[in-house]
């Protein structure tokens, strides 16, 4: 593995899992899909999705189990109406599980600082992001102790998540 492997390097190595845990509000305003959300235009998902579904689809083929647990305020921001709404489009058709957790229903729950991405249960992928939401940058962790602390949060979420299907946002 390189010094900084990209998220499409990383999910292509991996063998059995990856989780992503999301706890932001928004993730700026850079996103085509976003905007175009934001000012009501019509948007064609299908070339905008197509390189993440076929990624987590080939993924999931060989027996990765790709799940993403969110917590999100309520009522939701925007961006996580955008997100709610491009879930079956951008994550479901992949392959990936999808569920949400009301930030209300996270609150004895120990968190980490950074979403994150966790991979086979041996590296973690922290995302960085500035005040607005935009990602500026990853930094990584195979140390076993954060490996274990970052799997409890993601499991004790995942636990209590919604599933997508389920969830209808407030």
């Amino acid at each position: 593995m390189n010094a900084s492997p990209t998220l499409n390097e990383l999910l292509d190595g991996c063998t059995r899992s990856a989780m992503h845990l999301e706890m932001r509000d928004g993730y700026g305003r850079s996103s085509p899909g976003f905007r175009a959300w934001l000012e009501e235009k019509p948007f064609d998902r299908t070339d905008f999705d197509a390189p993440w579904v076929s990624l987590i689809r080939r993924t999931v083929a060989r027996g990765v189990v790709v799940r993403r647990a969110r917590i999100i305020s309520e009522p939701i921001s925007d961006y996580i109406r955008y997100e709610h709404s491009a879930t079956p489009y951008a994550n479901l058709a992949g392959g990936e599980q999808v569920r949400w957790l009301p930030r209300h229903q996270s609150s004895d729950l120990t968190l980490p600082g950074n979403d994150f991405w966790l991979f086979d249960d041996r590296l973690v992928r922290f995302g960085l992001h500035s005040g607005d939401g935009e990602a500026t940058g990853y930094e990584f962790s195979e140390d076993p102790a954060v490996v274990k602390l970052y799997a409890s949060a993601f499991e004790a979420v995942w636990q209590r998540g919604i599933d997508h299907a389920e969830y209808h946002p407030a």
